[in-house]
């Protein structure tokens, strides 16, 4: 069992990510996952994290101590896989999927391409603190405000300082900002509906979070996080998403599945124009 606090550059210890109403204890999910990813590594120092696959059933209290318990369901010489369950107060929180190998030579390579989108100089600065941490949206200035209405889309360039050596932080840190706009882009193309909503007449929460990391995972200066949501209704979003270098290199390919639900029956009825 490990209990680890000290994966992402330390910023404000709450969640102040778009799903949140800025003054709930709620971790950040994808902070669970990033630091089950170090647990695993520490378990697996022979090898690469290659995937994760997180589902998270209940809110995490940011105050209060989480356990990390790495259960090895196969461990071979190349590839090794691992359950990781966590704990809060003896309850089960959260479960992640990891998946560790040791990478070989190729035999064909290939990659998506990085979106043509505006660079950082031209994005719009975003308040989402955390120590070390500039971050940046393409062609939106604000991304919780109902009143950005665009394609189901957002991309955002980060920049971290410093940029870890060690590649399961470095794989923990890409992870760890995958959830962040992904309930944002959802409700970019509904007019009336956005994230600066939830916890007040909408319920957001995520449910899971898949990263498969693409072999070497190194870069500095820039990466460009692009989201696209495929899929909302019934209650559920779909997200998939990229992480590409500013030269072009995929480092890390997403996906994420979100609770999107009114709080009261009468915040059920939206409005025709938010309605595609």
């Amino acid at each position: 069992m490990l209990r680890i606090f000290d994966v992402v550059p330390k910023g404000e210890n709450r969640f102040t990510g778009e799903s949140d109403g800025g003054g709930r204890r709620v971790a950040d999910a994808t902070q669970l996952l990033a630091q089950a990813i170090v647990a695993t590594a520490k378990r697996f120092p022979d090898k690469e994290i290659r995937s994760v696959r997180a589902v998270f059933v209940r809110a995490v209290d940011s105050e209060v101590p989480v356990d990390f318990e790495v259960d090895v369901l196969h461990e071979g010489r190349t590839m090794a896989d691992a359950e990781v369950t966590v704990r809060q107060n003896g309850r089960r929180h959260a479960m992640v999927s990891v998946l560790a190998d040791v990478p070989t030579g190729d035999v064909v390579r290939h990659h998506a391409a990085r979106p043509q989108v505006a660079g950082p100089e031209a994005a719009h600065p975003v308040h989402m603190p955390m120590t070390g941490r500039d971050l940046r949206v393409v062609d939106v200035v604000d991304v919780r405000s109902p009143e950005e209405v665009g394609p189901p889309e957002l991309h955002a360039w980060l920049r971290y300082d410093p940029v870890p050596e060690r590649a399961d932080l470095a794989k923990a840190l890409l992870a760890h900002f995958t959830n962040h706009l992904s309930v944002s882009a959802t409700l970019r193309p509904h007019e009336g509906v956005g994230t600066s909503q939830a916890h007040r007449t909408i319920s957001t929460g995520v449910m899971t979070v898949t990263v498969g990391f693409h072999e070497p995972v190194r870069w500095d200066g820039w990466l460009l996080y692009s989201h696209e949501s495929t899929q909302v209704g019934s209650g559920m979003s779909y997200v998939r998403g990229q992480v590409h270098t500013e030269s072009g290199d995929l480092l890390a390919s997403f996906t994420q599945e979100a609770m999107i639900r009114p709080i009261r029956p009468e915040d059920a009825a939206i409005p025709a124009a938010a309605r595609l």
